[in-house]
């Protein structure tokens, strides 16, 4: 059998389309890049907006034409596919709907009865880079976010197994992506602690402004992770995904600060407003603009070089143009070098549907305008400021006679392939 596989969405969804793709390949099954070749076709769906649940359907739509006459049929998984009411079962030639990732439950979807699954991913399918899954779901209820309700509550993966599969993974990979949906709270969950909002959120009392307090005993958090995994396989360099500004403690700030080429020197950091009012209606209760802004500016001192980026959502409910222009503030006042910019998109069950006062469309479009230009300018100053600098690269790219190399604060430079040495990684000259 022939399978081809697509994902929407995240690093999480890509690491557990890795998983399932690795399943299928234990069973036999040839993965092909052309779905005109295939027999079946595996979609890992998304439901962070509007939008990626209209991809999803376009590509469904599209995979069966593809079949000719419909024969081409797909299994759909993920997030979407976890809230779907029979929308997407009733696109044409799907064969099941599978809620959630779980590679055993989407091989007997396909038609492989009871299959064994090695629960470790050995290879992460692209380039020097892989990702590793320390967690799932998330315990908060962002009232804009349908993610939680899709992924379920925060459960987090024991410190021996990941640094196991990071082992495997580092056979192939030069750097590894910690990835989750929250991994900030990392090990909260094997703590017998059920109010995450209650609990601090770190490893130890914090030396800088806004820095995590202590912690509960028994509690193993993302800094302890980090120190067994550098420990581990010191020869990787490892990258956090996403990651929020007050949750990052002392141990990952010593780590950032004091062993760039074992942790890249870049956050993403999710502010999604800079105003207060609009962050309690968002129901992100554990940092304002004034914790956000003074643990960033604690690590940016410190940091000769550092990638930093956020997620802004444009035009919340009840934002008024006074409060856009304290996003607009903060934005300006922080070292970011990218930002990505979310129009709102309301999602169905999600609490922010309920809240009212909302935004003009136009208004919307034109404020994430502003922020997409402000995210662009700070991309073009970081980008002149490190010009002939030396940096540490990953490649994370092959094509069109190039190699793509990606820099520990998150830059790409592009070399022709007869310029590079072969090697996964490598110092480079920014241009």
């Amino acid at each position: 059998m022939n399978v081809y596989f697509h994902t929407f969405g995240c690093k999480a969804n890509q690491y557990d389309t890795a998983l399932v793709r690795q399943a299928f390949a234990d069973q036999g099954v040839v993965v092909v890049d052309d779905p005109a070749a295939a027999d079946l076709a595996v979609v890992n769906s998304c439901t962070v907006t509007h939008e990626s649940e209209a991809k999803l359907g376009r590509l469904v739509r599209r995979l069966a034409r593809r079949g000719g006459g419909g024969r081409l049929e797909t299994v759909v998984m993920g997030c979407a596919a976890a809230r779907d009411g029979g929308a997407i079962a009733a696109l044409p030639s799907v064969r099941a709907v599978v809620g959630g990732a779980d590679p055993a439950r989407v091989l007997e979807a396909a038609g492989f009865g009871a299959p064994r699954v090695d629960p470790v991913l050995r290879r992460f399918p692209a380039n020097a880079r892989g990702w590793l899954k320390i967690q799932d779901g998330c315990d908060e209820h962002c009232t804009f976010c349908a993610t939680t309700i899709a992924r379920g509550a925060n459960r987090s993966r024991g410190i021996p197994e990941l640094v196991a599969e990071a082992t495997a993974l580092a056979e192939h990979h030069a750097e590894i992506v910690l990835t989750g949906i929250h991994i900030g709270t990392y090990g909260q969950d094997r703590s017998g602690w059920t109010d995450p909002g209650a609990t601090p959120r770190g490893s130890q009392q914090g030396s800088g402004p806004d820095s995590p307090g202590a912690r509960p005993r028994g509690w193993s958090t993302l800094g302890d992770l980090l120190e067994a995994l550098v420990s581990a396989v010191p020869q990787v360099r490892f990258r956090l995904s996403s990651i929020e500004a007050t949750e990052v403690d002392d141990t990952i700030a010593r780590l950032l600060i004091e062993a760039p080429a074992h942790l890249a020197a870049h956050l993403h950091a999710p502010l999604q407003s800079g105003a207060n009012r609009i962050l309690k209606r968002m129901g992100r209760h554990w940092y304002t603009a004034e914790s956000y802004r003074a643990r960033l500016d604690w690590l940016a001192e410190r940091l000769p070089v550092f990638g930093l980026g956020a997620d802004i959502i444009a035009g919340f409910p009840g934002e008024s143009d006074a409060e856009h222009r304290q996003t607009i503030a903060l934005v300006d006042a922080l070292p970011f070098t990218y930002l990505h910019v979310f129009p709102y998109s309301e999602r169905p069950g999600a609490a922010a549907g309920r809240l009212g006062e909302r935004v003009p469309p136009g208004v919307i479009r034109e404020r994430a305008r502003e922020l997409r230009e402000r995210g662009e300018a700070k991309a073009r100053a970081h980008r002149l400021r490190r010009q002939g600098q030396r940096a540490d690269g990953v490649v994370c790219g092959r094509r069109e006679g190039k190699v793509e190399v990606l820099t520990e604060d998150y830059l790409s430079v592009y070399l022709p392939t007869h310029d590079w040495n072969g090697r996964p990684r490598f110092e480079v000259t920014l241009p």
